[in-house]
C-alpha cells in the first residue's frame, strides 16, 4: 500500500453455478474480515432464504445477520420496471419484484443500511484506502480485464447444460469484489468469482462504465472492517 497505489489482500474463491457470484463475493469478503465457517455461512443464506436469485439488497441483508458493518448505496429503492424489459431479469420479475420491494421497505427496521445516492471513483478509493473492501454489481459484458489473455464467455454464466450459442448479450448482471486501485496507472484492481487463480484489472474508465450500465442501478456494498 502507497500514496498512489492500493491492493488488499482478499482471497479470490470461485462461484459454483451461474447464479451465485453474489454469494462468492460475500464469502470472499467475509474470509478477508475475520473468518466465518462455511457452516454458518450456510446456515444464514438458509435463514434469510437465499436462492437463485440473489439481489444487491440481498447481500445486504447478509451481511447484516453476520454483524458485518455495511452500506448499500443505489440508484433505486426497489426494483426498477424497466428491467422487466431486460432478457437478464426477465425470467425472475415477476416473482421478485414483490420480494425485493419488501426487502427495501423492511431494510431500515432490520438494521440494514441503504442509500438512496451515486457514488464517486474517488470515494470507492478512499474507501479501499482504510483497508475496506466493496462489492459492486457491473455489466460483465463491459468490464474488460486487461490481464486476461481471453474474456469470460458468457456460456459462463449458463445453467448447467444448457446450450450455448454464445450471443452477446445486452446485459449481464454480475457481481465483483473491488480490493484496490493504481492511481498513477489508472487502473482498479477486483476479484472476478468466475475465476479461482487471478485478481484482475482494468482502466477506471472501463470500470466506471460497467458500473454504471443500465441494469446495475449503480449498486455498491461497501464492507468495513470495523464491526
Amino acid at each position: 500500500m502507497t500514496d498512489d497505489a492500493v491492493l488488499l489482500d482478499v482471497p479470490v474463491i470461485r462461484q459454483l453455478y451461474h447464479w451465485d457470484c453474489g454469494l462468492a463475493c460475500s464469502r470472499m469478503v467475509l474470509k478477508y474480515l475475520h473468518p466465518v465457517s462455511d457452516e454458518e455461512f450456510q446456515r444464514a443464506c438458509w435463514e434469510l432464504k437465499l436462492t437463485q436469485s440473489v439481489w444487491t439488497i440481498d447481500l445486504a441483508y447478509l451481511m447484516c445477520h453476520l454483524r458485518i458493518k455495511h452500506c448499500f448505496c443505489t440508484q433505486t429503492l426497489g426494483v426498477d420496471k424497466g428491467f422487466r424489459n431486460q432478457s437478464f431479469y426477465k425470467k425472475h420479475f415477476d416473482t421478485e419484484e414483490d420480494r425485493v420491494n419488501e426487502l427495501f421497505l423492511k431494510a431500515e427496521s432490520k438494521g440494514v443500511v441503504v442509500k438512496k445516492c451515486s457514488v464517486t471513483v474517488q470515494e470507492i478509493q478512499s474507501h479501499l484506502e482504510q483497508g475496506h473492501v466493496a462489492i459492486v454489481l457491473v455489466n460483465a459484458v463491459i468490464l474488460t480485464c486487461e490481464l486476461c489473455s481471453s474474456p469470460v464467455k458468457y456460456c459462463c454464466f449458463l445453467p448447467v447444460g444448457q446450450k450455448c450459442f454464445c450471443r452477446k448479450p445486452e446485459y449481464q448482471g454480475h457481481f465483483v469484489v473491488v480490493s484496490g486501485f493504481n492511481r498513477t496507472t489508472g487502473c482498479i484492481f477486483y476479484n472476478n468469482p468466475a475465476y479461482s487463480d487471478r485478481v484482475c484489472c482494468t482502466s477506471v474508465s472501463n470500470f466506471e462504465e460497467a458500473r454504471q450500465s443500465y441494469g446495475t442501478d449503480e449498486d455498491i456494498l461497501f464492507i468495513f472492517k470495523e464491526s
